[in-house]
């Protein structure tokens, strides 16, 4: 069956630098529409157990909507995403304050992170399947971070049914570095409403609890016995307003499950998650040691993409990613990036269909 190559239009112009859509489809129909500000995924259509096609993914209708977002709607989320807590940190021996937030925290890569960049973008042919390749040099000193970093970012469309994004990054000096992709999904379709119906599973047995600025203390605690279970399905909404101290601190969810220890290439499961009534399915897989969960609790209303109102709790995230706060907690999996070093990381969300 012969490759549908990317489709390029361009969607407009941003101080001076090109802007472009892409569309990326496979042979079963799917469709993954992204653009090269802030290497952002704007649409991913998929079929119900029907075959009726939706869009799942929360988005604008042009380019305005991504510059006013709040909320890194489908963006890449980096140089560090996250929070680091007081954003004072130490590299081989120097100290470099990052810019925080009033709560004083480091945050997604803080004041105008790689959400709201032009990344340099080119659509390929990637293993045969249609992809487009993107990449932003982030120099040295911004937010505070050393190094000019250079990011890359691959999204590529398989006939599995697989949307693949490949991570790589290099710098010429001691940085940090952790990149997170921050798809709102909706698996009833992006304008359907409360997402807390959706069944979730994650076969994790840990979690990273969290202060009252929502960074991890440092404890790896055990899921058995509280609201954090989701090793067996259940809808998020089951436990999301249980009277716990870690919910009542973040709203809800908005926590990192631990899928390892230690930093490895190796793919792991991460999450699925099922809309009943569509029958549509979310596979996450990823090489990253963690997972965060945000079910939209501070999504305020924001008007998307055909007049879709992005209320609370109405579009989940699930974030693969290195641990929050990292750089404060030696026995965390490392997030030191160096020079001759290439950091490389892969995550797969895979769209699929339940017949039940």
């Amino acid at each position: 069956m012969s490759t549908l190559k990317p489709t390029a239009e361009q969607w407009g112009v941003l101080n001076g630098q090109d802007v472009f859509l892409y569309r990326l489809q496979n042979s079963n129909g799917l469709k993954v529409d992204i653009t090269n500000f802030g290497a952002t995924v704007t649409a991913i259509s998929t079929p119900d157990r029907k075959g009726n096609f939706a869009d799942i993914a929360f988005g604008f209708d042009d380019l305005d909507g991504y510059v006013n977002d709040s909320h890194y709607v489908g963006a890449i989320v980096g140089r560090y995403a996250n929070r680091i807590n007081g954003g004072l940190v130490e590299l081989d021996g120097k100290f470099h304050q990052l810019t925080v937030k009033p709560g004083g925290y480091h945050h997604h890569g803080g004041t105008v992170g790689f959400n709201k960049k032009v990344w340099r973008s080119t659509p390929i042919i990637n293993d045969g399947c249609p992809a487009v390749e993107m990449e932003y040099m982030s120099p040295d000193g911004e937010e505070g971070f050393p190094g000019n970093l250079l990011a890359k970012v691959t999204y590529t469309l398989n006939n599995e049914n697989q949307l693949i994004v490949d991570f790589s990054a290099k710098t010429d000096s001691t940085t940090l570095l952790n990149l997170t992709q921050h798809t709102y999904f909706n698996l009833a379709g992006h304008a359907s409403g409360s997402i807390l119906g959706h069944e979730l599973m994650m076969p994790l047995n840990n979690y990273l609890p969290v202060n009252k600025n929502q960074v991890p203390h440092g404890e790896i605690a055990p899921v058995d016995g509280t609201p954090f279970d989701f090793k067996s399905p259940k809808t998020i909404g089951k436990d999301i307003s249980a009277d716990d101290e870690q919910l009542n601190l973040s709203d809800g969810y908005d926590h990192s499950w631990v899928i390892k220890t230690k930093n490895s290439g190796e793919l792991k499961l991460a999450a699925q998650a099922t809309e009943p009534v569509s029958g549509r399915v979310l596979t996450v897989y990823t090489t990253e040691p963690a997972v965060h969960l945000y079910p939209g609790n501070a999504l305020d209303g924001a008007v998307g993409k055909g007049g879709a109102v992005y209320t609370r709790r109405s579009g989940f995230c699930l974030e693969t990613q290195q641990y929050p706060d990292s750089p404060n907690h030696p026995h965390f999996p490392n997030t030191v990036l160096r020079e001759g070093e290439v950091f490389k990381s892969k995550t797969i969300f895979e769209f699929g269909i339940t017949s039940n």
